[in-house]
């Protein structure tokens, strides 16, 4: 028994520290390097307990260690979405900026250099636009940031302007205000999804109210948890399921705010 269930945890923690897809992973601004830190703590617990020859030791870790990578995993992707909301205002702010500036009578290259000092994000499109290269081609690179999908439609909006000779300061304002108009139905949709992922969190967090309550009924529920193997397998089994849940939600909710 103690056999499976140090077996289950390795693979649970393995799964938890196996990194996510490459995409992510390019554009993440979570803070790298925890990783190895983490392995090593959870080899260091598992020599310790097969020293010791104590369950509850290398449980008792391990889930500290899961439970680690879950809040790391949590944080960063909280990071991701502040990241990715900031790149989408200031796409629209570039949209208004270059209008303003074309409006002034800047050529667009001058226009684009004098948006980049504001974002320097820009800057590779703005050296692009000085030395006569494919500004549209940069556009479209730096749309692999997180939230600059909207970089491709300035892309396009430019490309169309270049081959049509088309005004570009109209295009960019039509470009801004159907960006304005995805920001407020992104916004409408997260307010909407709030109440579902607060439910869930929630229901995650009623377990731990359960215990509470139990200790104070006289019964001692930690000490079966955390006391004896089967115990041991129900807690392990209980905040998989719950942290499945709860991870089940948010890809349902980013699913629906991907499409929305």
């Amino acid at each position: 028994m103690a056999a499976l269930l140090v077996a289950a945890l390795a693979a649970g923690a393995l799964l938890l520290l196996t990194p996510g897809p490459p995409r992510l992973r390019a554009t993440s601004a979570a803070p790298r390097g925890h990783g190895p830190v983490l392995l090593t703590a959870g080899a260091a617990a598992t020599v310790s307990v097969l020293a010791h020859g104590s369950t509850a030791g290398l449980v008792l870790p391990l889930l500290g260690l899961a439970l680690t990578v879950a809040v790391v995993r949590a944080v960063s992707a909280r990071r991701r979405d502040r990241a990715a909301t900031d790149v989408r205002h200031r796409v629209v702010d570039l949209c208004d900026a270059l209008r303003s500036e074309l409006a002034a009578g800047q050529t667009p290259a001058a226009a684009l250099d004098r948006a980049a000092v504001e974002w320097p994000l820009v800057a590779p499109a703005a050296r692009a636009a000085r030395a006569g290269g494919d500004v549209v081609a940069s556009f479209r690179s730096l749309a692999a940031a997180p939230g600059g999908d909207a970089l491709r439609v300035v892309a396009g909006a430019w490309q169309v302007a270049h081959r049509t000779g088309h005004g570009l300061a109209d295009t960019l304002a039509r470009v801004a205000a159907d960006l304005r108009a995805g920001e407020r139905t992104r916004r409408i949709v997260g307010g909407e999804l709030a109440s579902a992922r607060a439910t869930a969190r929630l229901l995650a967090a009623l377990p731990g109210l359960a215990l509470v309550l139990g200790s104070g009924a006289g019964a001692d529920p930690l000490r079966f948890l955390l006391g004896q193997p089967r115990g041991l397998a129900c807690l392990v089994g209980g905040l998989a399921a719950g942290y499945a849940g709860l991870v089940w939600i948010e890809a349902i909710a980013r699913d629906i705010e991907r499409h929305g």
